[in-house]
């Protein structure tokens, strides 16, 4: 949870009563943005809200989390979908355009490594081979450079471009540093293009989050991945919630104080906080621990009042 520059706590214990809302009383226009791995759980939210506040507009854009931060910071947008952290220039931009927000957690991700569902040979890699295959000026061109016992075949890559928040984590968790990465593969801000690339071809690997590979997991193989030695483990939503898959992490979304001083964005963002864990199950992703939502939601309704008083 972040409120503009200030870190809270998450997992404090915390009880709330949610007062209701009032059926078809709201009326207004919530936009969102930001990226395209939250983009199911925010459209699910969006989708069920409606159907309690159907006068009430709500728009979800797919730029991915840099895009989505871009129009954030400059006040375009009422919430950024994020699939990782603010960064700090995008930080600056929000405070040159007096832009306050909140940082809310919705969900837990694991960046999923998926290949053609015919791929036998290469369900189990190492964080050293993902490093091999997809770090700047690899000399990997084909299966055979990855390990010599793989098949001496082209590989065709499909990734996140350079506006993805999963780009930003992925390069950082895998090369070390983010935004590191070879540039000569198939990139898309749509996930469905990368779903649609790497299960129409036999040789593919690509990466995008854990809902995209469930809601398609009969066109797709899923890579079990090793931090070390060989002790591979796949993502799951024990292994995402746990930690033990490396490659997990939390999804977010960031509130603007300003727009939510508008009622419509307000009962939208607790309607999202408090219908996050189910919506979030049903797309495919992990949900938070209870207190988690709860703290949550008291730290938003907390930042929101205090805005009004300034």
């Amino acid at each position: 949870m972040k409120l503009s520059h200030l870190s809270l706590g998450m997992f404090l214990t915390m009880s709330f009563a949610s007062p209701a809302i009032s059926a078809g009383k709201l009326k207004g226009t919530v936009k969102l943005d930001g990226s395209s791995t939250v983009f199911p759980v925010a459209e699910a939210v969006a989708e069920e809200f409606q159907k309690v506040q159907p006068r009430v507009r709500v728009t979800v854009g797919l730029s991915g989390t840099g895009g989505g931060f871009k129009k954030f910071t400059s006040g375009e947008t009422d919430i950024s979908n994020a699939s990782r952290e603010i960064a700090e220039k995008e930080e600056k931009l929000a405070e040159k355009n007096h832009v306050k927000y909140i940082e809310i957690p919705v969900a837990f991700d694991g960046v999923s490594v998926v290949l053609h569902p015919k791929n036998e040979f290469a369900k189990n890699l190492t964080m050293s081979e993902l490093k091999k295959i997809w770090e700047p000026n690899s000399k990997v061109k084909t299966w055979k450079d990855v390990r010599s016992t793989f098949p001496n075949e082209p590989i065709k890559l499909y990734g996140p471009g350079a506006d993805s928040g999963t780009f930003d984590f992925f390069t950082e968790a895998v090369m070390g540093k983010s935004r590191r990465s070879r540039s000569d593969y198939v990139s898309s801000e749509d996930d469905n293009v990368l779903v649609r690339g790497v299960s129409a071809d036999l040789y593919s690997m690509g990466y995008f989050g854990y809902a995209y590979y469930q809601a398609n997991e009969s066109k797709l193989g899923l890579v079990s991945v090793a931090d070390k030695g060989d002790n591979y483990v796949t993502p799951t939503p024990q292994t995402i919630e746990s930690g033990k898959y490396v490659l997990a992490r939390p999804l977010l979304i960031y509130v603007s104080l300003k727009a939510a001083q508008r009622e419509e964005v307000a009962k939208f963002v607790e309607f999202f906080i408090e219908n996050a864990a189910s919506l979030s199950k049903e797309v495919g992703y992990v949900p938070l621990p209870k207190k988690t939502y709860e703290k949550a939601l008291a730290d938003f309704r907390k930042a929101v009042k205090s805005s009004q008083s300034h």
